[in-house]
């Protein structure tokens, strides 16, 4: 009810909330790696492996080749669904996501340099084109180009693959994206690949589902933070539909927070073990107000130039650093070596627990190095 005065939730509220719901204050024992997929409502994958790494700290005895199978058993794919990047979602979210992102990857699309390049060329006509092609077998960029190319020789080849992308429903098959052995992006449509059509139906319905969803794996939230989340905008009516059903709270800065009835809500003072956390985790990009999980200070340490994000640590429930694996040699003289660099101070059982954590990690990433070490530094200044 509107007046009313709603509970006050501050970040370390918010933080334990999103850490639990995003299965990282207490790993699964029981989820598959698909119902996570699915909880999660897909993982970023613009590195192929991130998702892998993503898992791995989520699910309790998670095997990398599980997620391998899933994806050559064509149960999750990768394509380009929310912000305009690369997603790995279950087969039943492509089919369902897709759709409902549209609107938005055609604003961005407008807005990119690649428009120019494919002025005179019609929509309908470019899709159906590359349908055909991709049909007979999935194609790479390169060949992509070629193809559109001469078709379309007054445009550009690179712009016209650029729109594709963006106009089109394509997913990238394996080997890409498998960590075995991986490969260079090959594309074919959604429908194609999955053997089924894109879902129909009430796109107002579908779009409430999809805004619960995301508020039960990263609410509470704000309209703003569901916007950033799947690059869409005008959800505030979408949520105002919803609000009777939904627990409304508000954050210290007085902005409504949206929620599910019954989703857990820990206490502010529940310890968190220091763990890693994936490059490219979706914990550091769904929400327009980072405060929950990061303090802005550290923002450009993490998520330098060429829109990298790198993986992080977290201490006491916050990003408190960074970390990477260094692969040299190959054969017996491979080395695999992860380094996490703090950005705080670090407790004794702060370090013995990210020891622990990495040196599992790399058995699981790097099983045939000769070598593997973990190196923790002195906090940076």
């Amino acid at each position: 009810m509107r007046g009313m005065t709603h509970p006050v939730l501050g970040p370390r509220a918010l933080n334990r909330a999103l850490l639990e719901r995003q299965l990282l204050l207490n790993p699964s024992a029981s989820l598959t790696a698909l119902e996570t997929i699915e909880w999660l409502v897909g993982m970023q994958s613009q590195a192929p492996g991130a998702p892998y790494l993503g898992l791995w700290t989520r699910l309790d005895g998670f095997s990398f080749t599980e997620l391998e199978k899933l994806m050559t058993e064509r149960q999750v794919v990768r394509m380009v669904l929310m912000r305009g990047t690369v997603h790995l979602v279950s087969a039943e979210d492509a089919l369902r996501l897709r759709p409902l992102v549209q609107p938005m990857l055609d604003r961005s699309f407008r807005q990119t340099p690649f428009a120019r390049g494919v002025r005179g060329v019609e929509r309908e006509e470019l899709v159906a084109v590359a349908r055909e092609h991709v049909r007979r077998d999935a194609l790479g960029p390169a060949e992509l180009r070629r193809e559109l190319g001469a078709r379309w020789p007054e445009a550009d080849p690179g712009a016209l693959v650029n729109a594709l992308r963006l106009w089109a429903p394509l997913v990238q098959v394996p080997p890409r994206g498998l960590w075995s052995r991986g490969g260079g992006p090959r594309y074919t449509s959604v429908e194609d690949w999955l053997g089924r059509p894109m879902e129909t139906g009430s796109p107002a319905a579908a779009l409430e589902a999809v805004v619960l969803r995301y508020l039960a794996a990263f609410g509470p939230a704000t309209v703003a933070d569901v916007q950033k989340w799947c690059g869409l905008t005008g959800l505030r009516e979408v949520l105002e539909r919803l609000r009777p059903g939904l627990r409304i709270f508000r954050d210290e800065g007085g902005r409504e927070l949206y929620d599910i009835p019954d989703a857990p809500l820990p206490d502010p003072g529940t310890p968190v073990a220091a763990r890693l956390v994936a490059d490219f985790d979706n914990l550091l990009l769904s929400h327009a107000d980072r405060a929950r999980v990061m303090d802005d200070a550290y923002r450009m340490r993490v998520m330098g130039v060429n829109a990298v994000v790198r993986g992080t640590i977290l201490v006491d429930g916050f990003v408190g650093g960074i970390w990477g694996v260094d692969r040299t040699g190959k054969g017996d003289s491979a080395t695999a070596t992860l380094t996490v660099s703090p950005f705080v101070p670090l407790t004794a059982d702060d370090r013995e627990a990210l020891e622990g954590r990495a040196a599992r990690l790399l058995d699981a990433t790097d099983p045939t190095a000769a070598t593997r070490a973990v190196r923790i530094e002195r906090p940076a200044p």
